[in-house]
Parts: structure tokens; sequence; C-alpha cells
């Protein structure tokens, strides 16, 4: 499914060589994106591909998925924001739709990350198990005898050990499967933080289905090799001189990791 058809860049540079965005995108400046249902922007460290993330998500209105943290979106000069745009779907016979789904959402790496300290705080827990209880009818009495008693206490730990038993890996998939619902639009920076290259692509595997089967469309940020060679994708390069879109095993990281392994050949043999 088709949600976001294409976002184009503010055609306006600025006078200030380094007034953010202005400068990230100063190669690209007034080029559009045209997306598929997976869309992949590629590009080491300053490339812009985060940057671009989130001004989409500023201009949709496209919430993050933890919507508590205190880092929210970068700040971008009104005119900025404003001289950009972007086309939704139209033809729902072509797989597109002219409307935002309600759960899409923003899953940047940085909320991973906030998820999987969270969810090993003790303090977290508990509001947690408060939380359980006064939904099952506890008075605020009844709350407040539970709170510090023995039984809560037990259940604490119980739930501390649950949690610790995890991996920041196996934390983060069960995250992506919590999110990643069918009938959505999904913007994710860096997904294959903390995951193995295993899990890298079984993460992979699961966007390609929800892509084709699920009605949900991604646009993805990563330079992950194992995403890369396994996602059904367009890849925008911006690490090139101009706007392009590249095949997998043309990108810089990809060619690294070949030529890393090729070298070391014999070893595996």
């Amino acid at each position: 499914m088709i949600y976001l058809k294409s976002f184009k860049l503010s055609p306006h540079t600025a006078r200030n060589p380094n007034a953010y965005p202005y400068n990230v995108f100063r190669k690209i400046t007034g080029e559009v994106f045209v997306f598929k249902n997976i869309t992949v922007l590629y590009g080491n460290n300053g490339s812009g591909k985060s940057t671009l993330l989130n001004l989409m998500a500023n201009k949709l209105n496209i919430s993050g998925a933890e919507e508590l943290t205190n880092n929210g979106y970068n700040t971008y000069p009104t005119d900025y924001m404003m001289e950009c745009s972007y086309s939704l779907g139209e033809m729902m016979s072509d797989g597109e739709s002219d409307q935002i789904p309600a759960n899409s959402q923003y899953i940047k790496s940085e909320d991973i990350l906030y998820e999987i300290k969270k969810i090993q705080q003790e303090a977290v827990l508990k509001e947690g198990y408060l939380y359980q209880h006064s939904k099952l009818g506890y008075t605020k009495e009844n709350l407040e005898m539970l709170k510090d008693s023995s039984k809560m206490y037990k259940e604490i730990e119980i739930r501390k050990f649950a949690n610790e038993k995890y991996s920041n890996g196996e934390t983060s998939m069960q995250i992506f499967d919590e999110y990643l619902a069918p009938d959505g639009l999904f913007l994710l920076d860096e997904p294959e933080t903390s995951l193995s290259p295993t899990n890298q692509i079984l993460l992979a595997e699961e966007i390609n289905k929800l892509a084709r089967f699920f009605n949900c469309q991604f646009i993805i940020a990563t330079h992950s090799p194992f995403m890369l060679g396994t996602l059904d994708t367009k890849i925008y390069n911006l690490d090139a001189p101009l706007l392009r879109t590249d095949s997998w095993t043309e990108l810089e990281n990809v060619r690294y990791f070949y030529d890393f392994f090729r070298e070391r050949k014999s070893e595996f043999e």
C-alpha cells in the first residue's frame, strides 16, 4: 500500500552555508523522493537520512513510537517546513490511499533503546503492576495497601528476572512485533540497532511480509547490508553527489563487507 507517494525538499537555499537543515540537503535542494511500499534511505553518518525522516515525520504529523520522551523532533525553521511538500496516494485500485493511517509511527533507534532501558527499571515495573491492578478494579485504598507489600515485591522480582533474561536484541524484536501492525505507514530510523545479523534478516523478512500482505508502507534509514540485501526495496543513495537510486550491491558499505570477507575467503575454507 502506498500512503506517502512523494516528498519534495525545499527548493531554496540559505545565505548561511551552515544553516540547518539547508546545509544537510545542499546537494539535493528541491529534489523529489518517490516512494514504493518499501523505500530505503541509505547513507553514511551525516548523509541526512535521519534528518529526512525527522522532516517527514514533522510535516506529516506522525507521532514517535515513544511519545513521552523528552527528545522530540528536531526543530526546523518555519520557512523550510513550509517550502517542503508531499503527495499522498490517489488510486485505491492501484494499491494507494489518500489517508495517513492513524496507527502510523516514526520509530527511532533511540526510541528502541529507551524502551529497553525502561522495561528494566524497577520503578516502571512497579507502576505497571499497580496500573494493572487498577484496571482490575482495585480502589485507591487497595492500591495504597499493595504498594511496598511483600506480594508486590515478589512479583516485581519475578518481572525483573523475566526482563533481564532477554538480550537487547530479543527485546528489540519484541518491541517491533508490538509496534509494526497492519495498515500503517512506518518511518524507521536504523532499526538494526542492537540486532544480530540473523535478527536483522528476520526483521527485514517481516517488513517484506507486512508490506506485501498487510497494507503497510515503510520508509527506512539504514546502512545494514543484511537488511539492504533482504528487503524488497527501492534504495536512495544519499552518499551520491546527486539524488539517485542504486542496487544494494553497488553501495559503499555493502562493498566494504564484500571486500572484507573476500580477502579472508581462505580462512573459511
